[in-house]
């Protein structure tokens, strides 16, 4: 990459740190504080808010990789526009406690609008699945989208996780794309993305001076998620990494909500029942839940997500392999069961 990548990678990096310090005092002149209750993982008022700082910084990155040239007037409407309204809604959310159906259509609108300018799943990716049709890969495009964004906002409850988590796939994807010979700007971007996190992570590694709302973490999921369609659609990269990548998250999420799903509780209110949160209160702390996850991540999917790069064939073969003992991890943890 030339220099002047590796310079708005940097300044995405410095605007998330000075960006989120500025919001933290901002929050703690006025009283944006996340007061702990009974659903809560944290024991201290903590600011809130801090995705603010993640969403500008990462704003800011785009509109410089899309005046040098890197990235296409259809990406960058893709990250601004639709990753713009994912943070309203849940910039509001944070201070408004909007309804579901509200937070629901704006996230559709958001996905059908980044389809549109994108497309959906490709051909090639759709076929490894036993799949064919322009509309097939566009409804799970969007469904994907709007899953991705979801499941960063149900994964955002202990310190530093989403943000070492959003680092480590954007930072990952970011290599593997380079390494196959994607689109510079797309890699860029990852990057970028990964810098911001990085910066934000200053402020927000355990224990936490601010929280990232769902602001940040849906807005994150998003971005990871437009990132990675665009790039398996443009590159060699197989879908299936980016679901090997976030697996951790993947499971954890699609497990708890299933469960809670079949036993009739009410999907979309707030709960500790996620298998990291049940680790959480084992090991009455959020850092070594972090690490724990990163460790997975590094030493578990990183791996396999190159074999998949290697040998995109056997991708969702991989994916598979990848996800099963997460799978039987976030059971034997109590994902989605009634918190004791």
């Amino acid at each position: 990459m030339t220099l002047s990548v590796f310079l708005v990678v940097f300044v995405a990096f410095l605007v998330a740190v000075v960006a989120t310090g500025a919001m933290r005092h901002y929050a703690v002149q006025r009283n944006l504080i996340d007061i702990p209750n009974l659903r809560s993982s944290h024991a201290l008022p903590t600011p809130r808010g801090g995705g603010v700082a993640i969403v500008f910084a990462f704003f800011i990155a785009t509109c410089l990789l899309a005046s040098l040239g890197l990235i296409d007037a259809k990406v960058s409407g893709a990250i601004l526009v639709g990753g713009g309204a994912m943070a309203l809604v849940g910039f509001l959310d944070d201070r408004l406690h909007l309804t579901a159906s509200v937070r629901f259509g704006v996230h559709l609108a958001a996905a059908v609008w980044v389809v549109f300018l994108l497309g959906g799943i490709s051909e090639r990716d759709l076929a490894n699945w036993g799949l064919h049709g322009l509309w097939a890969g566009r409804l799970i495009a969007v469904l994907t989208l709007i899953w991705v964004a979801n499941l960063f906002n149900f994964m955002d409850g202990l310190d530093g996780i989403a943000g070492s988590e959003a680092v480590f796939v954007s930072g990952a994807g970011a290599w593997l794309n380079w390494r196959e010979g994607g689109e510079t700007g797309l890699t860029a971007a990852m990057a970028c993305l990964a810098a911001t996190c990085l910066g934000f992570l200053r402020w927000n590694w355990p224990p936490a001076r601010i929280f990232m709302g769902d602001v940040g973490s849906g807005f994150l999921g998003f971005s990871l998620a437009v990132l990675g369609l665009t790039a398996s659609q443009r590159g060699m990269l197989p879908i299936e990494i980016w679901a090997i990548l976030g697996g951790v998250f993947l499971v954890d999420a699609t497990v708890t909500l299933v469960r809670r799903l079949a036993r009739g509780d009410r999907w979309f209110e707030a709960h500790r029942t996620h298998a990291y949160q049940t680790l959480a209160r084992r090991w009455k702390a959020h850092l070594p839940v972090t690490i724990l996850v990163m460790i997975i991540d590094i030493l578990w999917l990183l791996p396999i997500a190159i074999f998949a790069a290697v040998a995109p064939s056997h991708a969702l073969w991989l994916l598979a392999v990848a996800l099963a003992p997460l799978v039987a991890l976030a059971i034997a943890y109590g994902a989605g069961t009634p918190e004791k």
